[in-house]
Order: structure tokens, then C-alpha cells, then sequence
């Protein structure tokens, strides 16, 4: 993948000396958000800079082995205040897989409140709606960490992706590309990964680490929402799926323990377009994921003020879930009307 090279000089001069780095990562963190900002943590802090990893709340039970992963300060937990002091002071902020400071609620809000700060994107999402002094914005990436590994090696060269870094990165993009099953597959991706392979990482180890790791409650839920909740439009080429927080607390819910469901419809032959509804606290999570031609993105901006991907996009309700669920069905229908799905 291509990169700007003018942008890249003025990341190497501004990471030239010794600075305070805060990098920060959207809210319900998943592998791309952790595994490219440790990368970048685990590289700038090698160079001399004092960096701080900070994520709006706390990521799945099954990624917490990822090297260096403890030292993440969840915001949500963070009664010391120590992401606070550090974004108070800190020279640059990193926004490593998130478009927007909205993404990070509260942490993105005291980010805003830094105005001196240089401010740098890294990201391959759609429409970055903030301003940043660097930006790395590239939405043909298959992941953040496969951007974030070009970076890198753009800045210092092969030889900064040790084993560690490596590891880092390859989970982001092994979990971005659904195991390399999405769009984006491209023959600079794979050179990344032989890159990454060639590092001695254990990419068995990585792979069951992450999809092996599940409960018992994970996998009795998910038989639950495919078997009780999973409805079917238009033909069976739309499906959706609802959680409420009592059916998640009935199966013991950790964070996480959803991630994936709203892919599984899509495995149905004439599938084209899935949605998956969680209840969150104040609001629905809407989670999702097409293939072929219809674009996800859109109709999540268009009906649930988010956005995302053409293939895997996300919003957020206000409404009940009935609410929701009726508001789902009345979008899809007109998404059909234009021949959109």
C-alpha cells in the first residue's frame, strides 16, 4: 500500500525527539484497536518517548494475553486520573482506528479539551470528521494494523516489527479480516503477514488465543440468538438479531461475548445484509455487516447515525428495542424500494 511520503516526514520530524504520546482507541475496543496501538506504543517507547496507551472502557476477556496489554488505562476505570494528567500533558495524540473523537466518549472529550497537542490519525475508516495535523486516513486498508505496520516501517524499516510488535499487529489484522475472509485482501496484505511470519510469531497460538478462548455462557448464548432471535426479511435476504441486557445476563455476559454474531447470517446463501441489536446502557449498539454490493456504511448513516465500512458499518439507538427493531425494518424496506439491498 502507498502512503504518503510528505505525511510520513512530518510524522519522523515530529517523532524526531523525545515526546509525551498519548494513543488513543474508540470505545468497545476489538483487536485492531489494541493490537495497532500497542504496536505503535511498543515502537515509540523503544525511541525514547513516553507513551500512554488509554481506551474508553475495557476490551473482551479472550484478547487480554496480547503482549503488554496490561498497561492499556481503561478510562472508564481509571479512579487515579492517569489518563487525564497524561493527555493533559502531552506534546501529540494518536488516534489510532477511530474517525472520530465521538468514538471515544468521554476520553475523546478530554482529548478535545488539549488544543495544544499536535494531533495525528491513523485509521482506515470512512469520513474522519475531526481535524488533525497528520493524517494517515486510508479506508481501502483491510485494518488499522496493516496500516499502522506500513507506518512503521515507512518511519525506522523492517527492522522495528520484532516479535512483540509483530504479534501485536498480526492480531489486529487477523481480526479485521475475519481471518482473512473480508474485502481488501490484497497482495501487499500478505507481504505484511510473510513479513510478520518471518518474526517467528506463532500464528496457531495467536488464532486459538483469540477464537478458542470463549465460556461455556458465550457459546450458550450464541446458540440462543441464532436458535430464539434470528428473524429474517425479504425473503430471507435480510436478517437481524436482538439481545436485551436481561437474555445476556441470563448467560453469564462478559464483554465480548457477542462479537461475531452478526457475521454468522451472512453464511446463509442468499444472505445479502445483517444486523445485530445489544442493549447497552442509555442506548442500542447496532452492529452491521453485508456482502456484495450492499453498502452498510450508508445505511447506517442514512438510519442510525453511524457509519463504518461498505461491508461492516455501526450506529447507535436511543429508542427501545422494540422501537429499533420496527425502525430496522421500515430502513430496509425502503433501502429494497431503491434497490439498494
Amino acid at each position: 500500500m502507498n502512503i504518503d511520503k510528505e505525511r510520513v516526514e512530518e510524522l519522523r520530524n515530529l517523532l524526531a525527539e523525545p515526546r509525551k504520546i498519548v494513543i488513543v482507541g474508540h470505545t468497545n475496543p476489538d483487536g485492531d484497536a489494541i493490537g495497532s496501538s500497542l504496536a505503535l506504543a511498543e515502537v515509540l517507547t523503544a525511541r525514547g518517548h513516553a507513551v500512554t496507551c488509554a481506551l474508553p472502557n475495557n476490551y473482551p476477556y479472550y484478547l487480554r494475553w496480547i503482549p503488554n496489554s496490561e498497561g492499556i488505562i481503561i478510562y472508564r476505570n481509571d479512579k487515579e486520573h492517569r489518563a487525564d494528567k497524561a493527555i493533559a500533558e502531552a506534546d501529540v495524540i494518536i488516534c489510532a482506528d477511530m474517525n472520530s473523537l465521538t468514538r471515544a466518549d468521554d476520553l475523546g472529550a478530554m482529548v478535545a479539551s488539549n488544543t495544544t497537542a499536535k494531533r495525528v490519525l491513523i485509521d482506515h475508516h470512512l469520513f474522519p470528521t475531526e481535524v488533525f495535523d497528520i493524517m494517515f486516513s486510508y479506508p481501502e486498508s483491510s485494518s488499522t494494523a496493516f496500516l499502522m505496520y506500513t507506518v512503521l516501517v515507512a518511519l525506522y524499516g523492517e527492522e522495528v516489527i520484532n516479535q512483540t510488535v509483530a504479534t501485536q499487529l498480526y492480531v489486529g489484522i487477523m481480526t479485521d479480516t475475519g481471518n482473512f475472509a473480508f474485502s481488501n485482501l490484497t497482495p501487499d496484505l500478505f507481504r505484511a503477514v510473510a513479513a510478520l511470519s518471518a518474526t517467528g510469531i506463532d500464528i496457531p497460538q495467536i488464532y486459538n488465543n483469540v477464537y478458542n478462548s470463549f465460556t461455556e455462557g458465550r457459546a450458550r448464548l450464541f446458540g440462543y440468538t441464532i436458535n430464539r432471535k434470528m428473524k429474517t426479511l425479504l425473503g430471507g435476504k435480510v436478517a437481524y438479531m436482538s439481545l436485551t441486557e436481561e437474555e445476556m445476563r441470563r448467560f453469564w455476559f462478559q464483554q465480548g461475548d457477542n462479537e461475531g454474531f452478526v457475521n454468522y447470517p451472512l453464511s446463509i446463501k442468499k444472505m445479502k445484509m445483517s444486523a445485530m441489536f445489544t442493549a447497552q446502557q442509555g442506548f442500542i449498539r447496532v452492529s452491521l455487516r453485508s456482502r456484495g454490493d450492499v453498502d452498510v456504511d450508508t445505511f447506517a448513516r442514512r438510519y442510525f447515525n453511524g457509519g463504518g465500512h461498505k461491508n461492516a458499518a455501526g450506529g447507535k439507538s436511543f429508542v427501545s428495542m422494540e422501537e429499533t427493531i420496527a425502525h430496522y425494518i421500515e430502513s430496509v424496506n425502503k433501502y429494497h424500494e431503491e434497490g439498494l439491498v
